[in-house]
C-alpha cells in the first residue's frame, strides 16, 4: 500500500446516524462524499441531517472547499465506490453481514483503498475474514457519537491489517481534526465504550439500589468528575491529584481507599424490574424536554467546550 495517494473522496456505506454524522464532518473538511444506503428515503434523511449539522460545523470552522454540494448519493454500492480513496463503513453490527459486505468491497476496490469500519464492538480480525484478497487494508476507525462534533477516532487493526494501513488511517483522521487513539490489541468495545460501560454499570447499580436518583447521579457526574474529564483524562488528573508529588504520591496516598471502594462496586442485573426503575428515574429527570431539545442542549454545551479546548490547546 502506498502512502502517496491523498485521500480526497470518501465513500460512505450506510447513512444512519453515524454515517450521516461522518458525512457531515467529511464535507466540512472540504472532502468529496459519495454515500450509499438501500433504506427508504435514505438520501432525503441524509441531506436533512447534513443541513441541520452545518451551522455547528460552520461555527467550528469550515475547511477550504467545504460545501454541502460535494455530497452525492447513489443506492448502488459499486457506483459509490468508484474513485473512492477511503471507505467509511457503517453497516449493521452483524458479523455475517460485515464479512459478506467486505468480500464485496474487496472485489470492487483497488488494493490501495482503505476500508475503515465504524464498528463499536466487532473485531477487525473477524470482519476482515470476508476480504480474502486484501485484508491488510481493513481497519477499525470507530468514532464517538456524534462524530461531526466529538473529535475522537479509535484506530484498531486486525490480525491481517498492515502497519501501513494503520499509519495512513491515523494520518488521515488526524488531518481532519480528529484525536486518534491507537489500540495495540483488540478488545470488545475498544476503549472509550469500555470506559463508558464500566461507569454505566456503577450508575445503574446506585440508581437501582435506591442510593440516588438518575437526576442526582447525572449531576454528580457532569458537575464533578465529568467537568474535569472535559479538560483532561483520568491518568493526568491522578497525576495532579498527587499534588507536588504527582502520580507517585497519588498512589501512595490513595491506593488503599481506592482499592477498598473497588470491592464494593456493584454488578447490577438488568431485569425488567430494574430497567423500569431506571427508565422511570430518567423520565423524571428529563421532565417535559423532548429528545430533540436534549440533543440541542447537549450540542450547544459541546460546541462551547470544543471551542474553549481549541483556544487553550498548545501546538504539539
Amino acid at each position: 500500500m502506498t502512502d502517496a495517494k491523498p485521500i480526497r473522496r470518501i465513500a460512505i456505506i450506510g447513512t444512519g446516524v453515524i454515517g450521516a454524522s461522518w458525512s457531515s464532518l467529511f464535507l466540512a473538511k472540504g472532502l468529496q462524499v459519495v454515500a450509499t444506503d438501500i433504506a427508504p428515503n435514505a438520501e432525503a434523511a441524509l441531506r436533512k441531517f447534513v443541513e441541520t449539522a452545518w451551522p455547528a460545523l460552520t461555527r467550528l470552522g469550515l475547511s477550504p472547499g467545504a460545501s454541502q454540494s460535494n455530497l452525492k448519493f447513489t443506492p448502488d454500492v459499486a457506483q459509490a465506490l468508484d474513485g473512492a480513496d477511503l471507505v467509511q463503513e457503517n453497516g449493521p453490527e452483524r458479523i455475517e453481514f460485515k464479512q459478506k459486505l467486505y468480500g464485496q468491497l474487496d472485489e470492487l476496490l483497488p488494493p490501495d483503498v482503505i476500508i475503515a469500519s465504524s464498528s463499536s464492538g466487532l473485531t477487525m480480525s473477524e470482519i476482515q475474514k470476508g476480504a480474502v484478497s486484501h485484508p491488510e487494508r481493513c481497519v477499525i476507525a470507530h468514532p464517538f457519537n456524534p462524530p461531526h462534533l466529538i473529535p475522537l477516532t479509535e484506530i484498531v487493526g486486525g490480525a491481517k491489517t498492515s502497519e501501513a494501513t494503520i499509519r495512513r488511517a491515523e494520518e488521515f483522521y488526524t488531518s481532519i481534526g480528529q484525536r486518534t487513539v491507537r489500540l495495540n490489541k483488540e478488545m470488545p468495545g475498544h476503549v472509550a465504550n469500555r470506559l463508558q460501560a464500566a461507569l454505566s454499570r456503577e450508575v445503574y447499580y446506585l440508581v437501582a439500589e435506591g442510593v440516588v436518583s438518575a437526576a442526582d447521579v447525572d449531576t454528580a457526574l457532569s458537575w464533578g468528575p465529568g467537568l474535569r474529564w472535559g479538560v483532561m483524562g483520568s491518568m493526568m488528573l491522578n497525576h495532579l491529584g498527587g499534588g507536588p508529588g504527582g502520580i507517585e504520591h497519588f498512589f501512595q496516598q490513595f491506593t488503599g481507599p481506592m482499592t477498598a471502594w473497588w470491592k464494593t462496586l456493584g454488578s447490577p442485573v438488568l431485569t425488567p424490574d430494574v430497567q423500569k426503575k431506571l427508565i422511570d428515574s430518567v423520565h423524571a429527570e428529563a421532565g417535559s424536554r423532548t429528545i430533540a431539545q436534549l440533543e440541542a442542549e447537549r450540542d450547544e454545551v459541546l460546541l462551547g467546550l470544543i471551542e474553549l479546548r481549541k483556544k487553550a490547546a498548545k501546538p504539539s
